[in-house]
């Protein structure tokens, strides 16, 4: 089950004025300090010229990833509350012995919240997604151990 990326109106809002700052002002300003600490001279050595050259890279990595976020994602409300888990559902399952609480979804849509969140492309994210309330789904972990995970409750991100 492939599925793009759900933002909600806000988190899209504010990822489009970001992209539009570092592709504008912020992207200025870099090159601006690049071509400040050019002028001064030799640039094997030149600390502030290798930092502004590596801040310069670092925006560009961010700008690509935000249009690639941007270009796919379904903007809008929350999904309905049916108990299945998708993309911008809170989860709660139980993972080895433990109750885990998280966002299925983008870190985008978080925030600034402490919500855990798992990508839908995840180990357990693709595991889950699909899963009704009281389901137990099994994964391979990055260490290539087999886990279960029995959703526990689903509800649409506020």
């Amino acid at each position: 089950m492939t599925t793009s990326p759900w933002l909600t109106k806000d988190a899209h809002d504010r990822l489009q004025a970001e992209l539009t700052y570092l592709q504008g002002e912020g992207m200025a300003e870099v090159v601006h300090r690049i071509e400040a600490a050019r002028s001064e001279g030799d640039l094997k050595e030149n600390g502030g010229y290798h930092a502004a050259r590596e801040e310069q890279a670092k925006m560009a990595g961010r700008i690509a990833q935000l249009k690639a976020l941007l270009d796919n994602a379904r903007v809008g409300e929350a999904p309905p509350d049916t108990g299945t888990v998708q993309p911008g559902m809170v989860v709660t399952a139980q993972i080895g012995g433990q109750s885990r609480h998280f966002l299925l979804g983008s870190r985008e849509v978080a925030g600034d919240s402490d919500l855990t969140v798992y990508s839908e492309k995840s180990p357990i994210g693709a595991a889950l997604l699909g899963a009704r309330i009281g389901e137990t789904r099994t994964y391979l972990t990055p260490t290539g151990k087999q886990m279960a995970a029995t959703v526990t409750n689903a509800q649409p991100y506020k």
